[in-house]
C-alpha cells in the first residue's frame, strides 16, 4: 500500500477528495487575502509617513490649498483620505474669514464620516479570514469522520481488525485533519494581526482628525473670525446652558 501523499489521494473516496478540494480553494482564497491586505497596509503605512510631516508644514503655514492637494496625491494613506475631504468642505469658508462653529461641526462630521468609510476598506476581507479560521478544522473534522468510517467498512470487508484493512481510512482522516489544521492556523493568525493592525492606523486616523479639528478652532479663535465665533459662543453660553449658570 502506497502511504504518499500522492497514493493516499489515489486511495481516498470521493467525499474525502471532496473536503480537500474545498479546503485547498479555502487555504488559495485566505493567502490571496492576507497578501493583499499586508500590501495595502503596508502602502498605507509607507504613504502616511511621507505625508504627516509635510501635511503639518502647510498647516502651520496656513497654506490650506496646497495642504488639500497634498492630501488627495496620497490615495493609499488613510489619513491623507480622512483629512483631504473634511478640509476641502471648510476651505472655501476659512480663505474668506466666514467659519463659524456649525463649520467647524459639519467639518468634523466630515471626518467622521471619511474614517468610517477607510475603517470599513480597511476590514474588508477580514471576515474571509475568521471564516476560514473558524471552520476550517471543522471541515477536516468531516473528512476525518468519514475517513473512520471508511475504515470500519474495510474492517467489516475483510473480516478483521488487522492494519491493512483500516490503514488507508485511518490514514485518509489524519490526511483532512492535519489539512485542516494548516488551512486555519495561519488564517487565525493573519485575522489577529491585520485586527491589531487596523486598530493602530483607526488610532491614528482619530488623533490627527482630532489635531486638525483644534487647528481649525484655533483658526476660528485666533486670525481668520475671531469676534464672530466668540459671539456664538456668548449667545451660546448665555441661552439658560449650564455655562451662563
Amino acid at each position: 500500500m502506497d502511504f504518499s501523499l500522492l497514493g493516499l489521494w489515489h486511495q481516498m473516496g470521493n467525499f474525502a477528495k471532496g473536503i480537500v478540494v474545498v479546503m485547498a480553494i479555502m487555504s488559495v482564497y485566505s493567502l490571496t487575502i492576507m497578501v493583499s491586505k499586508w500590501w495595502n497596509l503596508r502602502k498605507a503605512q509607507k504613504e502616511t509617513i511621507k505625508f504627516a510631516p509635510e501635511f503639518s508644514q502647510f498647516l502651520e503655514e496656513d497654506n490650506l490649498t496646497e495642504a488639500i492637494r497634498l492630501a488627495e496625491s496620497y490615495k493609499k494613506s488613510h489619513v491623507a483620505i480622512v483629512l483631504g475631504g473634511a478640509l476641502g468642505e471648510v476651505k472655501p469658508l476659512i480663505a474668506d474669514g466666514s467659519v463659524t462653529v456649525a463649520d467647524i461641526n459639519s467639518a468634523e462630521r466630515a471626518v467622521e464620516r471619511n474614517m468610517l468609510l477607510e475603517i470599513t476598506n480597511l476590514k474588508r476581507g477580514l471576515a474571509v479570514l475568521a471564516t476560514v479560521g473558524a471552520t476550517a478544522p471543522f471541515v477536516g473534522l468531516l473528512g476525518t469522520t468519514m475517513g473512520v468510517v471508511n475504515s470500519f467498512t474495510g474492517m467489516a470487508a475483510s473480516g478483521s481488525g488487522g492494519l491493512a484493512a483500516i490503514g488507508g481510512g485511518i490514514a485518509e482522516a489524519l490526511i483532512t485533519t492535519a489539512f485542516g489544521l494548516l488551512v486555519a492556523i495561519p488564517a487565525v493568525w493573519a485575522y489577529n494581526y491585520f485586527t491589531t493592525k487596523i486598530d493602530n492606523l483607526t488610532a491614528e486616523m482619530t488623533y490627527v482628525s482630532k489635531e486638525m479639528i483644534d487647528y481649525l478652532i484655533k483658526g476660528v479663535s485666533g486670525e481668520f473670525g475671531r469676534s464672530r465665533f466668540t459671539r456664538e459662543f456668548n449667545a451660546a453660553s448665555g441661552s439658560g446652558g449650564p455655562i451662563s449658570q
